[in-house]
């Protein structure tokens, strides 16, 4: 069979001399095969992630099909050899893109997966709940390579405005918890990992996440422990900014060892239920910032 000699598109001059700052695929799902050092065994998660580079002002267009093979030869060999994270898995990937993409400068790589950790309802029983977690991965040509871990946790707050109004109103007693709405709140938390520390895991940061809310939520509730859950939220009010500052709080306290240009990026949104719109909270900050 001839083979045929095919144009390469991809690398002829570009109509417009513009560099374009990421250029690549999303959505690209993958089962990527994640083992802890305290696991026995490989955490199978099914990712979806994004992957880009740069694009220079002279070339008309990016080979992005090297960016699917590229993820195939490393799943590949990742059934053999589990990763011990997903930010690093995102990290070789980020690299391994610059060396297929030669004329780029920058690349990056974002990941999602569906997680699972055990929990103990209010009942007393245990089950599984879901969380997302998060990775990201960004690598210059000069071997400079940043990762980030993060999670993406639901929980549920109690509006402190409301509750005081009606406390004024019908004179509760400073020991009685008077009614007020309710929001499902739904918070990120992202972390830079440096180097090859160890020390930022997904599970802490759930950890961290959850217990800033008025209450975690549950997929499992009994009548009477809808009752506790809804009564205890309304003991402890929060804002939308409250959730961001006890996470920033409790990230000073867990982290003491980690340099000062280490990232954390906290964004949390509350879904109202007696508005249309939602209340939303950020920061965006390093630990040497929060510590000053």
């Amino acid at each position: 069979m001839k083979t045929l000699d095919l144009p390469d598109v991809q690398s002829e001059p570009s109509s417009y001399h513009f560099k374009l700052t990421r250029v690549g695929v999303t959505g690209v799902k993958k089962l990527v095969h994640v083992k802890r050092p305290s696991m026995k065994v490989a955490n199978p998660l099914i990712v979806k992630m994004d992957l880009f580079v740069d694009l220079p002002a002279f070339q008309k267009g990016s080979h992005m099909s090297r960016n699917l093979e590229l993820v195939a030869e490393i799943i590949d060999t990742n059934l053999q050899n589990p990763v011990s994270d997903l930010e690093t898995f995102c990290a070789k990937v980020a690299e391994q893109l610059l060396e297929k993409h030669d004329y780029a400068t920058f690349s990056e790589v974002k990941a999602e997966a569906d997680y699972f950790l055990e929990r103990t309802y209010p009942s007393g029983k245990k089950g599984l709940e879901p969380y997302k977690i998060l990775a990201e991965a960004r690598s210059n040509k000069n071997g400079d390579v940043k990762k980030m871990i993060g999670v993406k946790v639901i929980g549920m707050t109690a509006c402190p405005c409301a509750l005081e109004i009606i406390r004024k109103i019908d004179s509760y007693l400073p020991d009685m918890v008077p009614p007020t709405h309710n929001q499902r709140n739904i918070t990120t938390l992202m972390m830079e990992v440096p180097g090859n520390d160890k020390s930022v895991d997904a599970n802490d940061l759930i950890e961290i996440a959850e217990k800033s809310f008025s209450s975690p939520t549950y997929a499992i509730l009994k009548r009477g422990d809808e009752g506790n859950l809804v009564y205890n939220a309304h003991k402890n009010p929060k804002f939308v900014e409250d959730v961001v500052r006890d996470i920033l709080s409790e990230i000073l306290k867990k982290y003491k060892n980690l340099k000062d240009d280490v990232i954390v990026i906290i964004r949390s949104e509350s879904e109202e239920s007696i508005h249309k719109h939602n209340a939303f909270a950020e920061r965006i900050t390093t630990l040497g910032e929060l510590r000053k």
